[in-house]
């Protein structure tokens, strides 16, 4: 296929579009230079120690954090806390719901020697079940939005629950993307490379005060948890602004940036009202073509912060998106375990509606031209 060259006027001012890492924007760029004196520092010290504390103290009033609830912050992502959850919350046995790659993996960290088999409900990619109270679960798992797949959930208690069962909700790609009341979870986790653009190295917890007393209550009993695993132990070091290891101070200082712009706009609400609107602009966009169709069809599941779309089988997504990614239009190929003929564009609250427009232009611009 000879090179399609997209005209500038048409390219988006950030080519950033990755559901992985998301963009870093020169504002925190800059507030990272400007506090590098911290890099390399002890994480023992005040001046990390405080970093620490504003994050905590912004993720607090970001999120509306009802009495009693903490932040916790620890070594690792959330591929690290589905094996914390396993280790330090799960008393016998946990509840799943499977929609996609990464509610997936977080069943098979619940498949342990000390644990019950899990009662996963599993649906394929692009739908999404729902749950039904068991009658001896004592932790309820799900992604609050499936990375790999476009499909968002609802944070809410299930009905009917044994009482004291937690609610534990991977939310690392929804995490500033998506409104949603932190009363309805008990564990609502997250690593901060997505909405809150910043780098790797750390996942953070919003904790209800029921999930401080069963991960003290797991503690206690006999069972072997490493100290990476630990949750208690991350609770005590986050309560001293402080992680079990040296924390990734980079990461937490993009992080702070980002928080103090997303609290500038109006916080969470304004935040997911923004992000619900860029992801409007694709399907309304693939609505009005009769060759690109949302992956999920059931409008009320389709995610605000990553968006997927299957094209007609005469188009080839990969020389779509090998066109773009040519004109500097980068990380919209799909999920690639899902194998589709699709396009995965991340909607973060990082993405200005601008860049969003001057996308589907240029994806216009290319779609004429295969």
């Amino acid at each position: 296929m000879a090179s399609i060259d997209i005209p500038t006027k048409l390219l988006p001012a950030d080519g950033r579009f990755g559901a992985g890492p998301s963009r870093v924007s020169q504002a925190q760029l800059q507030h990272l230079v400007a506090n590098a004196a911290v890099l390399g520092t002890s994480h023992r010290q005040a001046p990390v120690k405080e970093l620490v504390a504003r994050v905590q103290g912004m993720l607090a009033s970001f999120f509306s954090l009802p009495e009693g609830y903490e932040v916790a912050l620890g070594n690792g992502g959330s591929t690290a806390f589905w094996d914390i959850s396993a280790a330090s919350l799960a008393r016998n046995r946990s509840a799943h719901l499977s929609f996609g790659e990464f509610g997936n993996k977080c069943v098979k960290a619940h498949t342990t020697p000390w644990l019950e088999t899990p009662h996963t409900v599993t649906t394929d990619p692009g739908t999404r079940g729902s749950f039904e109270a068991v009658a001896g679960v004592d932790l309820y798992a799900w992604p609050h939005n499936e990375t790999s797949t476009g499909v968002s959930t609802e944070v809410t208690r299930v009905n009917g629950a044994d009482e004291g069962a937690l609610m534990v909700v991977d939310a690392t790609s929804a995490a500033g993307g998506i409104d949603f009341d932190a009363r309805q979870a008990d564990v609502y986790y997250f690593a901060p490379q997505k909405n809150f653009a910043s780098d790797g190295g750390l996942w953070f917890a919003l904790l209800s005060p029921a999930a401080i007393a069963r991960a003290t209550e797991v503690a206690g009993t006999d069972r072997y948890i490493p100290d990476f695993l630990s949750l208690t132990q991350a609770i005590d070091n986050s309560r001293l602004h402080q992680t079990l290891n040296t924390p990734a101070l980079t990461t937490l200082l993009l992080m702070e940036a980002q928080l103090e712009w997303m609290l500038s706009l109006g916080g969470l609400r304004a935040t997911g009202a923004h992000c619900q609107a860029s992801s409007a602009l694709l399907y309304d966009w693939a609505d009005s073509r009769d060759d690109v169709t949302p992956f999920v069809t059931n409008p009320d599941h389709r995610s605000p912060v990553v968006v997927t779309l299957d094209l007609a089988d005469h188009l080839d997504a990969t020389a779509l998106t090998s066109a773009l990614r040519a004109n500097g239009i980068v990380d919209t190929e799909p999920y690639r375990k899902l194998g589709r003929n699709q396009i995965r564009v991340a909607t973060f609250a990082g993405v200005p509606h601008s860049d969003i427009e001057k996308l589907i232009q240029s994806m216009d611009y290319v779609l004429e031209r295969l």
